[in-house]
């Protein structure tokens, strides 16, 4: 795919991966991904800012050959699908040079061995100017790594966010077209990367682009969004820390013990004007999940016992949740067992992170009986009173 403009002398390039189905070798990416670059052609300078996946490599020199000059390569973020092409490109323009932020200057030598002396640094707010046109680095640490910046060219209003306020979505359309299936995209990529940070650090990076104008956000991930606003309120709606009146119900049933238990339990939530997401975890798509946990208030674990502890597909569901710091602020665990365990002790020392009042657990032993249900139908009581509270 050729560069395609955005503004006159702003160009998009990058590659579209229609096929990745995986991405870190952990997260799903059901509809693909993209790896945008983008060149700017100032009266004086050309800067490339980012470069692809190295899978994605030879598009991105295609894309180039008709660029006789770049004078700065900027790198807003060390990871490798945007900066894993940066020594071909280094190659092919060696009089460019590489301007990245201070911590990440170190990390792009280790990850890449790029030579430091190809490698120039930006303090926060910091500007280049490049003829008629002006790049500012804005620093942004934690969306999602330390060193991150994003730039923000002023007489464009264009504010190049790499992975802050990017979606996994391969499209033939480089501008949000379909806002709804872009915020499904956007808050599952915000829960799977962002949600670990999402108290004062994310929040404190908001305020601080708060005062710039911006018409447009140009991620390295996803579409480009003319309308900034719809992920901006998104973002704004994601970080309030008080969640909503939801439950979210992962579970696994060996023998549909625990299965009962769930849809029993569910039911009576649902009775109490709670709203239930529920996820059979051996066929779920775990985005599915990520994306639930950012606005969750209660979590309830459903497993059966095995090998005297949780099912190993609930524990790593808790290990998941602990990961991203949800802000649930209550947690329980449902299921079964055989003959006895220590299902409960194990799921709670896995979610230290998770700053949640714990609900009395429920397990019944073999099939759920009269008073199991009776004791589910209580905890749906005190579930939906405390979310009342809220």
């Amino acid at each position: 795919m050729r560069p395609r403009t955005i503004k006159q002398d702003v160009y998009c390039l990058g590659a579209v991966d229609w096929d990745r189905r995986l991405f870190d070798s952990l997260i799903p990416l059901p509809d693909g991904t993209t790896y945008n670059a983008y060149l700017i052609k100032g009266s004086e300078k050309t800067v490339l800012i980012d470069t692809v996946d190295p899978e994605m490599e030879h598009i991105l020199l295609k894309q180039l050959e008709g660029t006789s000059n770049i004078d700065y390569v900027v790198s807003l973020h060390a990871e490798q699908d945007h900066s894993g092409s940066l020594p071909a490109v280094l190659e092919k323009y060696p009089e460019a040079k590489l301007i990245t932020s201070e911590k990440a200057k170190s990390m792009l030598m280790d990850l890449l061995h790029i030579s430091e002396d190809r490698i120039t640094t930006v303090k926060d707010g910091e500007t280049l100017e490049l003829g008629g046109k002006t790049l500012e680095f804005i620093y942004t640490p934690w969306v999602h790594w330390p060193e991150t910046m994003v730039a923000y060219l002023r007489e464009d209003k264009i504010l190049f966010s790499c992975d802050f306020f990017g979606s996994h979505i391969a499209s033939s359309d480089i501008f949000v077209t379909d806002e709804a299936r872009v915020y499904e995209a956007a808050k599952r990529y915000f829960a799977e990367i962002m949600l670990p940070f999402r108290g004062a650090i994310i929040e404190k990076n908001m305020d601080k682009l708060a005062k710039y104008d911006i018409h447009m956000i140009a991620p390295s991930h996803g579409q480009i969004y003319d309308n900034p606003k719809m992920i901006i309120d998104a973002y704004n709606d994601w970080l309030q820390p008080t969640p909503k009146n939801l439950v979210v119900v992962p579970y696994v049933s060996m023998h549909n013990s625990t299965k009962e238990m769930v849809e029993y339990f569910v039911s009576a939530l649902v009775e109490r004007g709670v709203e239930v997401q529920q996820f059979e975890l051996t066929g779920t798509d775990i985005g599915k999940l990520a994306i639930s946990l950012v606005d969750a208030a209660t979590i309830v674990l459903g497993t059966p016992t095995v090998l005297a502890g949780p099912h190993p597909v609930i524990a790593n569901a808790a290990f998941l949740a602990n990961a991203l710091r949800t802000k649930a602020k209550f947690v329980s665990i449902i299921g079964s067992y055989g003959w006895g365990g220590r299902t409960v002790d194990v799921l709670a020392g896995m979610i230290p992170n998770i700053k949640a009042e714990v609900l009395d657990p429920i397990l019944c032993k073999g099939k759920p009986k009269a008073d199991t249900f009776e004791k589910l139908a209580q905890l749906a009581d005190v579930i939906a009173a405390k979310h009342k509270e809220l």
